[in-house]
């Protein structure tokens, strides 16, 4: 019903705004491009159509709208960027292919401790350290079935939802979307503001860089959330068995051949990553990206035998690679350009110029409140795609530190705890029926709160540090 509302909705605002005069000041194309933002949002939030057929729709307006050419439009869909969230993916699915995203939850989970409260900050920590490289879904999907195992060997009732049971649902849903922050390959979403704001303002922000503000973000938020939980789950020290549930984990076994090789592997693209900035000076123009690094360890990963008889990861394993995100990605960054290339972009930022004597941590706190707001009933990509063009203009209009916008608002996109159908890791845990829906609302809204602090006062702490 909200699909067929939202489809028919956007349709209308779209034709009336095609039909109402344009604003004072504002050209007519960046009007248009405005009313196709308005659709697209419309679309995306109410999910109307499957998002990445939404994404597809700006290559079909903005041609007929005289805003850029088909060629032009059809260049703007891709991006450097695009490429390391394709040869981070297939890392990823690498790791997850040889198990050894396994060996390091049950690594980490094994040495919890023997109170409820350990435990769950052990569960939690091994979900944030895998969803900075394996996306937060898949990390939710890893670690669900080990945690719930814990819980039936600690002897708790199959659908309680009180103490341990529920806080360790949530907890892993919740780390999952917290440990994506850390990097840029740890949610799409970190990828798409990245490529928007740099197509928008120019602002480059490589894997360092954001790894500068989403790792402490993910140091800060994890221990929060743990308490947040103990408190709303009251869990006790009686709600678990310790015996019980170490013998629930389980054994992963021997390191296997395919294991051994892929560890250098990893660690290789991820020095890559780091040392990169530094020796960019010295190459020519953009002879080097993270983009590069990435596509070059997943070539690798066809050419480095695995110890079996048989390459680290074949084409079959490699084509589940999100292909829709990455046109779901594209989709945004050609809206990015339409809003550019018709004047829209510089006339939110005049628009936005009495905001220039505010002070600027003031104006990213709003900011992260009302995206937090939005993408707690919309998708995280909606969320982004709406909120990067007007941080672009926010930073035209104010003169503030791209970085001081860009990341939290990139951050406060995937920021939703509250409801089930939230985040995918949410959908995930809401489905073991060992979460009461009152008890997420209340940890969600208090991380959520939680957040605009963590994320506004994380980020001004660092760019007044390197500033």
């Amino acid at each position: 019903m909200a699909a067929r509302w939202g489809f028919w909705g956007g349709l209308a605002l779209f034709t009336l705004m095609l039909i109402l005069p344009a604003p004072e000041a504002m050209p007519v194309p960046a009007w248009r491009a405005a009313a196709l933002v308005v659709l697209m949002a419309v679309w995306w939030m109410t999910q109307a159509l499957p998002l990445t057929a939404t994404a597809l729709v700006p290559f079909l307006a903005f041609p007929m709208m005289g805003i850029m050419t088909a060629g032009e439009t059809a260049a703007s869909y891709w991006s450097p960027i695009l490429f390391l969230v394709l040869g981070g993916a297939m890392i990823a699915l690498a790791i997850e292919r040889t198990g050894l995203h396994r060996r390091l939850a049950l690594a980490i989970v094994k040495r919890g401790g023997g109170t409820a409260g350990s435990m769950l900050l052990a569960f939690m920590t091994a979900t944030a350290i895998i969803s900075m490289i394996v996306s937060n879904t898949a990390t939710t999907l890893i670690m669900i079935p080990i945690g719930v195992a814990v819980i039936r060997a600690a002897g708790i009732a199959e659908k309680e939802t009180g103490g341990f049971a529920g806080a360790l649902a949530m907890g892993i849903a919740f780390a999952a979307t917290i440990g994506g922050f850390g990097t840029i390959v740890g949610s799409p979403t970190n990828a798409i503001a990245v490529g928007i704001i740099d197509r928008l303002t120019g602002t480059q922000i490589d894997f360092l860089t954001w790894a500068m503000f989403g790792i402490p973000v993910v140091l800060i938020t994890i221990p929060v959330c743990w308490l947040i939980l103990m408190r709303v789950q009251h869990v006790h020290k009686g709600d678990f068995d310790p015996v019980a549930a170490q013998e629930g984990i389980g054994e992963v076994g021997k390191w296997s051949s395919p294991e051994k090789r892929l560890v250098p592997l990893v660690a290789a693209v991820v020095a890559g990553w780091v040392v990169l900035p530094l020796i960019t000076p010295w190459l020519p123009g953009d002879a080097l990206t993270d983009g590069t690094v990435a596509v070059l360890g997943a070539l690798a990963l066809f050419v480095i035998p695995d110890g079996t008889g048989r390459p680290l990861l074949t084409w079959d394993e490699a084509n589940r690679s999100p292909w829709g995100v990455i046109m779901m990605f594209g989709g945004g960054l050609a809206l990015a350009a339409g809003i550019g290339e018709s004047g829209l972009a510089t006339w939110v930022g005049s628009a936005l110029e009495p905001l220039g004597g505010v002070h600027p941590v003031l104006i990213c706190a709003l900011l992260v409140l009302i995206v937090i707001l939005v993408t707690e009933f919309a998708s995280n990509v909606a969320a982004a795609s709406a909120a990067m063009p007007v941080v672009a203009g926010l930073i035209i209009a104010t003169g503030a530190d791209p970085l001081m916008l860009a990341i939290p608002a990139a951050f406060a996109a995937s920021w939703g705890f509250m409801l089930p159908a939230g985040t995918g890791p949410n959908a995930i845990a809401w489905a073991t029926g060992h979460i009461a829906l009152p008890r997420m609302l209340k940890a969600g809204l208090l991380l959520d709160l939680a957040g605009v602090f963590i994320m506004v006062g994380t980020v001004w702490a660092i760019t007044s540090l390197i500033g």
